[in-house]
């Protein structure tokens, strides 16, 4: 059993509950898996909006002011979550660096998981250092932009290992594609990376996109602006086609 197999199968719960909570929009959860049901979908669909806006630029961070630069005229201020060790594959929380001599206000967020993860028995968010790769970064990124509603999420590769941090930036949340056809490529991708209950995840994201949505057991109609999402689900909930 893998790393991120055995936080799926840890404290799962009924499709019913997942699916109600999803819903709700509640912002209290107790597996990862759920964290990824409730935000996954948008954090991707931001993921992609954040990418058109810095496009090919290079980034470099400012650890004193805290920023991320993509070129001469892109800054944001960030967060840093923690970094992982390409040699060792091992993710360390920015809260547990002690060698790093980085300010308590720029590990506010991470610091602010550990407690969730602790209050929630999550122990991927309270414990400071366990084995990872590479591929899980985006894990960790899209958990931290989900609770913290952030912008985005960016993996600086800087050769030995890399740092995830998170981003908020106003102006290119206000600057946000309403793109339809969009859901139908992200949401397919989104399942693919991840397990969860895909109904529960798809309520959530069609719920951060603004739709009026019909449901039953098995289907999903969802619209907006004159245009219609449908979905079709199998008697465990998983997707079995969508439309648009």
């Amino acid at each position: 059993m893998g790393f991120l197999d055995k936080l799926f199968s840890k404290n799962n719960k009924s499709t019913e509950q997942n699916e109600t909570k999803a819903q709700n929009n509640k912002a209290s959860f107790s597996t990862v898996e759920e964290i990824l049901q409730r935000y996954g979908g948008i954090v991707m669909d931001k993921q992609l909006d954040f990418g058109d806006v810095i496009g090919e630029n290079n980034w470099n961070i400012n650890i004193g002011n805290e920023e991320i630069s993509f070129g001469d005229d892109l800054v944001f201020p960030i967060q840093v979550l923690g970094t992982i060790s390409h040699a060792t594959q091992t993710w360390l929380w920015a809260w547990a660096n002690t060698k790093s001599g980085l300010s308590e206000s720029i590990v506010q967020q991470a610091l602010q998981l550990k407690k969730y993860g602790e209050d929630h028995q999550i122990d991927l968010l309270r414990n400071d250092s366990f084995g990872f790769t590479k591929e899980d970064l985006h894990l960790m990124g899209t958990i931290a932009a989900g609770i913290h509603n952030a912008t985005a999420y960016y993996i600086c590769d800087y050769g030995q290992g890399a740092m995830v941090v998170t981003i908020k930036d106003n102006e290119i949340d206000k600057m946000r594609k309403d793109n339809h056809l969009r859901i139908l490529t992200v949401f397919p991708q989104l399942i693919s990376q991840y397990e969860m209950n895909h109904k529960a995840a798809l309520l959530s994201y069609l719920n951060d996109k603004g739709y009026s949505i019909e449901e039953n057991a098995s289907n999903i109609t969802a619209t907006k602006n004159g245009e219609i999402i449908t979905a079709e689900f199998d008697e465990q909930s998983r997707l079995k086609k969508i439309n648009g």
